[in-house]
């Protein structure tokens, strides 16, 4: 059988355990053409698993992290939760990203009434991502819905990333997570001269292990990274980007940190004057929002964030809104950037440890 058919395959056998009668929606939005074919390919090879299958395509957000517009809603959630949102005027505030903690409440008691109108497992194919939204979140933790997020997904990554032995990829990246969850400070540098330091105190740190065969589990594919929100204000230090998310930068940009926003950026990149701009637009764009450790040895490609995160030994930075996994900060904006060859110490009550030196990862000594 073919790789690339055969990985498609996995992620309905292996990686989702997707079951006859489950109900399957998949989605993408129209920011590139080959998504719609690629999501197409995916719904045949799920004709395989399960009965009832659905393919939605919509109108592009132009943002990670920005909620998907209603018709998405309806789809994933049902007819009877999108008309009780709407009747009680929550839906429009929901996808705003402008709702309250009170109306948040409300929202939810709504959700649990109907979970069960909505979809069993969700293969999110947009171009740009859906995991940091209320959506996601809503869709997980009070349906149980299993999620996987392909954001930025093309075919090559097929082959090696999605050639990975999972349960091996799960068992390193949860002993990982194990260490980094012990300590209560910690400290990043690179060799291009990043330098940060933030708390993570009262955090968890989660796995992205491709394993989503639980209730209410969510995974990037490729998947493979260990990731936490810092505690908000206590980021400090500065990031030097080689990279936006598609494309290696002519020079790079600095991203100057205090008090856990960024306070000045610096570089004559053009990617530069692109990040000032976004960042003007709410003052939370600029929170330290997420670090994550890569996991997955059989990812490679730099020039694609979904795969370069997941690269064995980097870590990422990611701006922004960290609401759905451990954060405070509520914003329709996430952004992640690739650092290699990062040395990352943890900090301890009493002492500290390597956990990375130089990209390689330091055997805990005990």
């Amino acid at each position: 059988m073919d790789k690339r058919r055969n990985a498609i395959e996995n992620i309905f056998r292996i990686n989702l355990k997707v079951k006859k009668r489950e109900r399957v929606l998949i989605f993408t939005d129209n920011e590139r053409n080959i998504l719609n074919k690629i999501a197409k390919k995916f719904k045949r090879a799920g004709n395989k698993f399960t009965d009832e299958i659905r393919f939605e395509s919509y109108l592009s957000t132009s943002g990670h992290g920005k909620e998907p517009p209603e018709k998405l809603w309806k789809e994933a959630f049902g007819e009877k939760i999108l008309k009780e949102l709407k009747r009680k005027n929550l839906l429009n505030p929901l996808i705003a990203k402008k709702i309250t903690e009170k109306k948040t409440k409300e929202v939810e008691k709504i959700i649990k009434q109907f979970k069960n109108d909505a979809a069993d497992v969700i293969i999110a194919l947009s171009h740009y991502s859906t995991t940091h939204t209320r959506f996601r979140d809503l869709l997980t933790r009070i349906c149980g819905a299993r999620y996987a997020s392909m954001p930025l997904f093309d075919e090559e990554m097929l082959n090696g990333p999605m050639q990975i032995d999972w349960n091996e990829m799960s068992k390193s990246t949860k002993e990982i997570a194990r260490r980094v969850n012990r300590c209560k400070v910690i400290e990043i540098k690179t060799p291009d001269g990043t330098q940060m330091t933030f708390s993570k105190e009262g955090r968890k740190a989660y796995t992205d292990t491709g394993i989503i065969t639980k209730s209410g589990e969510f995974s990037n594919l490729p998947a493979g990274e260990v990731y936490l929100a810092p505690l908000e204000g206590t980021a400090n230090g500065r990031l030097v980007l080689d990279w936006a998310p598609t494309r290696k930068l002519k020079s790079p940009v600095t991203l100057y940190v205090e008090n856990g926003r960024v306070i000045r950026i610096e570089g004559k990149e053009i990617f530069a004057e692109y990040l000032k701009a976004t960042l003007a637009e709410r003052p939370d764009n600029s929170n330290i929002a997420e670090l994550g450790i890569g996991t997955n040895k059989g990812a490679s490609r730099p020039d694609n964030i979904l795969e370069s995160e997941k690269i064995f030994g980097t870590i990422h930075i990611a701006l922004g809104d960290n609401s759905s996994f451990g954060g405070q900060v509520r914003t329709p904006f996430h952004q992640d950037f690739i650092f290699f060859k990062p040395t990352v110490i943890l900090v301890f009550k009493k002492g500290r440890k390597i956990l990375l030196d130089n990209g390689k990862l330091a055997q805990e000594r005990h």
